[in-house]
């Protein structure tokens, strides 16, 4: 342990310069060339990789055993003990999860971990730096794995592997690199004052000297923090402002176009990114359930298949165990419509009492678990009384 930290301290410290897979970059057809550092400039990128890796991360996530139908929960279980507080002393489990989303979102080699074993359990997860696990693929498509050039097991590494074969950045790599050439284009434009706001003309001809004093004269008059003054023209000078062209106004479009491409290949709908230009008050929960169901889904379930052929035994798989992400936070409603529907399963006796407040994360109660209609009794008792008549009532009839 003592050599471990004198090594620890010895060691230099990471930085971005020690990490040559971000500063790696692809020649484009925009004339720009896009690394996975550059392309995380681009706003719409960063916006769709947190959005899914967070989404991930925020879930949580459960270890189960049993048949499907029968699972029963493993709290006490190793592999929960890490995913629900931290793999390591240094990363909890939600930021373990959201760095290997991310990881296989952004590299062709997915997000790849190592697992400490001590007595054959898990004792802890290592993310490292990305490029220190090396993967390889024989002709069956089993990949081989090697940390620091030592070649691993299979069990110990933790791998989760982008559709393709390829991250969703690197097929997407074009349409980033338009999208950076538009946002360098737009800071110059407004760098520069947006564009001439018109031209200068004279009855006659200038020397390159006299224009070039008439020009730098202007400019210090009327730009900069002297913009918006009166201009007093001479020797028959007249001013003419320029108007921005269809062209010119075409571009804020394309620029709204290279946002939906970016969210295209991150399968991530725009209003997540606070594009709200589609987004209204009737189909914002339609649109969320869609980025569980076709964007979010598919990484939740290999992310579980990832984590539980790593974390597992092959006898602990198979006795059914795997890792399980709560959905249910993602589709919860309001709470008046969580109300409601708790009253109709409850009265219907799909759910007892105390599995709805677990639900919600309420304490259960004594006599929760039972499956019972709440409201029976009460209208049973309203009716019965109805139907008994009174003496008053015997009397008339008779």
């Amino acid at each position: 342990m003592l050599q471990r930290f004198r090594n620890l301290f010895s060691r230099k410290a990471m930085t971005p310069t020690d990490m040559p897979w971000l500063a790696v970059s692809v020649s484009t057809a925009a004339g720009i060339a896009v690394s996975a550092e550059t392309a995380l400039r681009v706003p719409a990128v960063s916006a769709c990789i947190r959005t899914i890796a967070e989404a991930a991360a925020s879930l949580d996530v459960h270890v189960v055993a049993g048949e499907r139908g029968a699972e029963v929960e493993a709290p006490d279980h190793p592999v929960a003990v890490l995913l629900q507080g931290h793999v390591n002393d240094w990363t909890s489990g939600p930021a373990f999860v959201r760095d290997l989303v991310i990881d296989a979102l952004m590299r062709d080699e997915g997000g790849l971990a190592w697992v400490n074993r001590v007595g054959g359990r898990p004792r802890e997860v290592l993310h490292y730096v990305p490029g220190r696990i090396a993967v390889s693929y024989l002709e069956t498509g089993e990949p081989i794995y090697a940390l620091n050039g030592a070649p691993q097991r299979l069990a110990d590494i933790i791998h989760l592997r982008p559709p393709f074969g390829r991250a969703p950045l690197t097929l997407a790599r074009e349409a980033i690199g338009l999208a950076a050439v538009m946002e360098r284009h737009a800071s110059t434009l407004f760098a520069n004052g947006g564009r001439p706001s018109g031209v200068l003309q004279m009855p006659g001809r200038l020397n390159p000297d006299a224009a070039q004093r008439l020009k730098e004269s202007w400019n210090d008059r009327h730009s900069g923090g002297s913009a918006g003054g009166t201009a007093v023209l001479e020797e028959g000078m007249s001013f003419n402002p320029l108007s921005f062209s269809s062209v010119d106004a075409q571009f804020v479009e394309l620029r709204t176009f290279q946002l939906q491409e970016i969210c295209r290949a991150f399968r991530v709908s725009p209003h997540l990114i606070y594009d709200l230009g589609r987004a209204t008050w009737s189909n914002s929960e339609q649109l969320g359930l869609e980025f569980l169901t076709y964007s979010l889904e598919p990484w939740l379930v290999e992310l579980e298949a990832a984590l539980g052929r790593a974390l597992f035994s092959d006898d602990e798989r198979r006795q059914g165990y795997r890792v399980r992400f709560d959905r249910d936070d993602l589709t919860r409603a309001d709470l008046g419509a969580r109300a409601t529907a708790y009253s109709s399963l409850i009265a219907a006796r799909v759910l007892n009492p105390n599995e709805a407040r677990k639900w919600d994360g309420l304490p259960s109660y004594a006599g929760g678990d039972a499956f019972a209609n709440p409201h029976v009794g009460e209208q049973g008792s309203n009716s019965s009384a109805s139907a008994e008549p009174t003496e008053g009532s015997r009397n008339e009839s008779a």
